[in-house]
């Protein structure tokens, strides 16, 4: 969607206890990597439970645009007709990513080493973001990069038309920063080496492999390296979708908090890189069983289990902070309703993503009566059992905050508002409805 559309504020009230399944979407980390990776392979990729929000919606296109033929044929099934590896044609326009910082940056680091021309933009939100964590390593492959100033968007990349492979220490510990490097090295001749100093979400590994890259991760005394041969021929191949952790955390953290509540949410991914959350809310006292645990995609997943039950406030550690970034605001609203201190650290980079998701949050919660202290890299939640509400909370165009402050009203005293449920179509298309169905009480 358009965030130029005028704004749609919406309350989220005190409701009943929760009931029923939730079936969130697909995970939106894999639907943008699977798209990517079609669209990189020779033949036909199949995509089920493919996240049909906007910022895939936008990616989708994004492919399209570079020659890859990209078919919807019902809810969540896609294909791919790929064009290989260095097969990308100049887009006809500008590759318009919307609000998907994800998406911006993957694709960037995916045509850096085609000797194409490409122009990317986004929204309002998107352009504010920093973008020279990936323009600054696909630019040591030979693409040439001219960007706005502070390195935002616009951006236009001239590929490079004999890229040289690169070693690169991430600064900060980013799975898209990662992820861009691979997909750059994917037509670069030789090994193209990313080193993290601590591991990052690892769906793109798991996913190159799959593809039939050669690629290797290991843990040395440098930190957590991961190799790619350069020059593959990726073969098409079928890819289910797990149901998005991120987006589970909204109904799981309802139910947590809304008395009496029970739901089940199936098929959630458990990626050990991803599961940071579920881990904290199980020190937190949070009662959450894990069933039928099985392998979908390549990806861990279980049928989740989730009754409210008292909660504690924990320390988070700031290595826990990698596998857990995008939930830390719905988490602050989860301490919100814990008895005692909730202490979450590493959250930095949470400042740079769709907003500066630390100040929102603590603006929002303490405007709706929480105590709440921030530093540049923490966050600190004092839990009372209960929440006073009755206060607007500002968005920032930022759908993880939207949703949020949504979920914060469901057991608050008084009605708590957002100034826009617009942004959430980006990402959950179906929470409103969803959290309707489980019984949830919005205006």
């Amino acid at each position: 969607m358009s965030h130029s559309a005028e704004p749609r504020p919406m309350t989220s009230g005190k409701c009943g206890p929760l009931s029923g399944e939730a079936q969130v979407p697909g995970d939106k980390s894999i639907s943008h990597r699977a798209l990517i990776l079609g669209a990189m392979s020779v033949g036909q990729t199949r995509i089920t439970g493919l996240l049909e929000g906007q910022d895939v919606l936008d990616t989708a296109k994004a492919m399209e645009a570079f020659g890859a033929t990209v078919t919807r044929h019902g809810p969540g099934s896609w294909t791919v007709d790929g064009v290989g590896v260095g097969g990308f044609a100049s887009p006809e326009g500008v590759i318009d990513c919307g609000n998907s910082g994800t998406g911006v940056r993957l694709i960037m680091g995916a045509v850096a080493t085609t000797p194409i021309t490409a122009t990317f933009t986004g929204d309002a939100s998107l352009s504010r973001r920093p973008m020279a964590r990936v323009t600054d390593p696909i630019a040591e492959f030979g693409a040439r990069i001219t960007a706005r100033e502070g390195g935002r968007l616009p951006i236009t990349i001239e590929g490079a038309a004999d890229p040289v492979p690169v070693t690169y220490r991430t600064p900060v510990a980013s799975a898209q920063i990662k992820s861009a490097i691979l997909l750059a090295g994917l037509n670069v001749p030789g090994e193209t080496v990313v080193i993290e100093s601590e591991p990052t979400r690892d769906h793109s590994e798991r996913m190159l492999a799959g593809f039939g890259a050669d690629i290797r991760a290991e843990t040395t005394a440098d930190g957590h390296v991961i190799t790619l041969q350069g020059r593959p021929e990726l073969r098409a191949q079928n890819v289910a979708v797990p149901r998005d952790p991120s987006s589970a955390a909204f109904p799981v953290a309802a139910a947590l908090i809304v008395p009496g509540s029970e739901i089940r949410v199936p098929g959630v991914s458990r990626n050990p890189t991803r599961d940071g959350l579920y881990v904290t809310l199980l020190e937190m006292g949070a009662d959450i069983t894990f069933e039928n645990p099985r392998e979908e995609g390549g990806e861990p997943v279980a049928d989740l289990l989730v009754r409210h039950a008292p909660l504690k406030g924990v320390t988070v550690p700031a290595e826990r902070a990698a596998s857990m970034i995008d939930e830390f605001p719905i988490l602050s609203v989860i301490a919100s309703y814990a008895q005692g201190t909730t202490v979450m650290n590493g959250v930095a980079e949470l400042r740079v993503k769709e907003s500066d998701r630390i100040d929102a949050m603590a603006r929002g919660l303490e405007a709706n009566g929480v105590k709440v202290e921030e530093t540049k890299d923490s966050m600190t939640v004092h839990g009372t059992g209960s929440v006073p509400g009755g206060a607007q909370a500002v968005t920032h165009l930022d759908h993880r905050i939207a949703m949020s402050f949504m979920v914060l009203g469901l057991n608050a005293e008084n009605a708590v508002g957002i100034d826009d449920a617009g942004p959430i179509m980006t990402s959950f298309p179906d929470f409103v409805p969803l959290m309707e169905r489980l019984g949830a009480s919005f205006g």
